[in-house]
């Protein structure tokens, strides 16, 4: 369980969960989500996170966003009532394309099928384009990601393109399993579709 967040940790709160900062305290927890091999099936062939790659290398790249942004990062997801962790949320310029804003998101396996994923990132979504001059959010997967894929369509995010993982990226997996797709949502289309 996580501690109750400060008033300067909480970005963002829901009808059912919080979104705080991370914190140091957090190595715990993101080595319990990254220890499950479902979680990190489509992330990286299941092979899951040692405990010192959390804290040597995950968690201070988490933490790294917030010494660059006031408004994006990395976020625990909290669970209402229950302080319970459930994993996090990320909303960041776009490696290849600063200028977007890329979401995602990786909890528990216990989250999975609660709407959890689409609640968190519909809330982003909204803050981004009413709060943050965000123009354009994307979102990635693997083409397998199917449940992934689902919560960005469920989203209003459309297809955009396809590509092809770097070897690097999927330790061992097959050429087949190395196809990902992008996702998009213009601002523009977000104010259309409400």
């Amino acid at each position: 369980m996580s501690r109750t967040p400060g008033p300067r940790d909480v970005y963002l709160e829901t009808e059912r969960l919080t979104l705080r900062r991370l914190t140091e305290a957090d190595a715990d927890n993101l080595f319990d989500l990254d220890a499950d091999p479902e979680v990190m099936r489509h992330l990286t062939g299941g092979i899951p996170h040692t405990r010192d790659e959390i804290v040597r290398k995950v968690l201070p790249h988490y933490l790294s966003y917030y010494a660059r942004y006031t408004d994006y990062g990395f976020w625990a997801a909290i669970e209402w009532g229950t302080g319970t962790f459930l994993g996090w949320f990320h909303f960041r310029p776009y490696a290849s394309a600063p200028e977007e804003i890329e979401l995602g998101y990786r909890l528990m396996r216990s989250a999975w099928g609660r709407g959890y994923a689409t609640e968190g990132s519909r809330a982003l979504i909204q803050k981004g384009f009413t709060d943050l001059g965000v123009t354009k959010v994307v979102a990635d997967a693997l083409v397998a990601n199917v449940r992934s894929r689902r919560v960005m369509e469920a989203l209003g995010l459309r297809l955009e393109s396809k590509f092809v993982c770097g070897e690097d990226e999927l330790p061992g997996r097959d050429e087949n399993a190395r196809y990902g797709v992008k996702y998009a949502l213009t601002k523009a289309d977000w104010e259309f579709s409400r």
